[in-house]
């Protein structure tokens, strides 16, 4: 996965090794927090023995972190896109709420969400991280958006349900609200 931190071109295998130290990278500081996972850490977890190899491919962890950030917001982007693609139906935002409330499920709801625990940890002291994170969270509010605006033009929204669009951002973790807002917000329904 090409992160977009190393100006310089890699070879194919420069990398695969790059591509393999963020994403041991990512799953450490999913886990144990960006202040918990050393670059030591990360040497062990992928078997390089050589410091000189992760600040080569990924600069010093300032610059790791930031290849983290774009690496769990592609990660999970990629998961999500096929239910992004056409959020344009209360069927489809509840198709991806479902998706993701089975993915934490399935990780028995431990950490929530990798880009959200960035976030928590990152956003008060580091500018450019809060930036980068801002981005990602944005292109997740840009699909939702276009299908309500989408829902609003067939006349299946209300055209003040401008609540939905943040509430639908929140559903990512908010499963059960989702079902009492949807009778609430469609077309001609009162408050």
């Amino acid at each position: 996965m090409k992160t977009g931190i190393v100006a310089r071109r890699l070879t194919p295998k420069g990398q695969a090794t790059r591509d393999r130290i963020v994403a041991a990278a990512a799953k450490l500081m999913f886990e144990r927090g960006v202040a918990g996972t050393s670059t030591d850490d990360v040497l062990k977890a992928t078997g390089i023995s050589s410091p000189s190899q992760l600040y080569h491919y990924c600069g010093g962890k300032q610059s790791l972190v930031r290849a983290v950030i774009t690496y769990q917001t592609e990660s999970i982007l990629a998961f999500q896109r096929p239910l992004l693609s056409r959020p344009d139906s209360f069927e489809a935002l509840e198709a991806w709420r479902d998706a993701i409330v089975d993915l934490q499920r399935a990780g028995n709801c431990r950490g929530g969400c990798p880009i959200g625990s960035l976030s928590v940890e990152l956003s008060d002291h580091d500018p450019q991280a809060r930036a980068e994170i801002v981005a990602g969270y944005g292109q997740w509010e840009r699909a939702i958006r276009d299908g309500l605006n989408a829902m609003r033009a067939r006349g299946e929204l209300r055209e003040d349900a401008d609540a939905l669009k943040n509430e639908a951002i929140i559903a990512h973790g908010q499963a059960r609200r989702r079902s009492a807002t949807r009778s609430r917000w469609r077309s001609g329904a009162s408050n």
